[in-house]
Formats: C-alpha cells, structure tokens, sequence
C-alpha cells in the first residue's frame, strides 16, 4: 500500500496492474474527490497519456462484457472506474514471457468504493455486472480503432477466470469470440 498526495494505491499480482482508492472529502452534503490528476497518478507508477474517455451502460445483473483488447500499434491501457452500481471488473495477463502469463485478477468497482484499476497494455479487460444500472468509465492511452479490436472467449479455460455468474448476459461480439489459443492476439513481455 503506498500513499501518495491523497491516493492509496496497491500493485495487484499482475505487474503494473494497479488498484487505486482516491481519498473522498465528504460531509452532509455530499462528497469529492479527484477522479484523476496526472501529476498525483504519475507518482502511483500510472504514466499512461490518456487520450480519450469511454462510456458504457449495462442495464441488467450478470451482463459480461469481455474479454477485449485492441492490437498493436492500437493496444490501450485503461483507467477503469464504476460510477454507477458495481462490476467485478477483470484483467488478464496476456504478454508472453510475463511471469504471470495467462493470471487474472479480478476487484470490485462501484459507485460506492469510488476505486479505480490501471491495466496497462498486453492484457485482457472485461467485467460483470454486479447489480442493475451500471454505469462504467474509463480512460484510455490511445484512440478507438475497430480493425484492431479483438474480443476473445469470457470463459477461455486456459485462463479459468471466475465472473460469478452461470448464465451471463453477452454481446453478439463476445458469444461469438474466438479461444485465445485460436485468436491473433499476441503481445510480448
């Protein structure tokens, strides 16, 4: 655990993953706190150039939407946050020669906890939806470019993740996604 200008932040077993809990100003009206500064996340080992924010909203408990990733040149890291609701949001290390090759981590994000997770580029991103309404954010170190963006199988068994839930709700795109093991995606430690 490292404190640093307000933030707590923990390496998570996946390097350069990274769990951040921004410190919350609250009183009986309510509550603030910064969402992200460059200069306080630079010094928590965060030194992506975000470029561009993302939206997204899931209606229902149970929606899985994963796992994605964008090729190179195209790969992104991301600043995940759940602002409405909560999401067991996963990252899965998929950078060949990396110690941890092929381990997932998964934490809880929510409106509630305010707490956000880095994944840097080379892995896997995907969550569940924990409750209904969910609204999720993030940030990203380089743009949207749909040729590069790949989806692979949420329940791969060469990767074991556990969502939680037996019949999740999926996209057309993640019903259909391809094993790692038959996919293009390839990133190098």
């Amino acid at each position: 655990m490292t404190q640093s200008n307000a933030l707590t932040s923990e390496q998570t077993k996946l390097e350069g993953v990274i769990l951040v809990r921004p410190l919350i100003h609250g009183d009986s009206r309510g509550w603030f706190y910064e969402s992200y500064s460059k200069r306080k996340y630079e010094q928590l080992g965060i030194t992506a150039d975000f470029v561009q924010d993302n939206r997204s909203y899931s209606s229902q408990k149970g929606i899985v939407r994963g796992l994605h990733c964008q090729l190179e040149p195209y790969a992104q890291a991301k600043l995940i946050t759940c602002t409405k609701g909560a999401i067991l949001d996963v990252a899965v290390d998929i950078r060949e020669g990396s110690p941890t090759y092929k381990q997932w981590i998964s934490v809880e994000l929510s409106a509630e906890n305010k707490h956000q997770l880095f994944i840097p580029r080379g892995f896997l991103h995907g969550f569940v939806t924990l409750s209904d309404d969910v609204e999720v954010m993030y940030k990203t170190d380089n743009y949207y470019e749909p040729s590069a963006d790949r989806s692979i199988r949420f329940n791969d068994p060469s990767f074991g993740v556990v969502w939680g839930v037996d019949a999740p709700q999926l996209s057309a795109k993640d019903s259909n996604a391809p094993l790692f093991a038959e996919s293009d995606v390839k990133f190098t430690y």
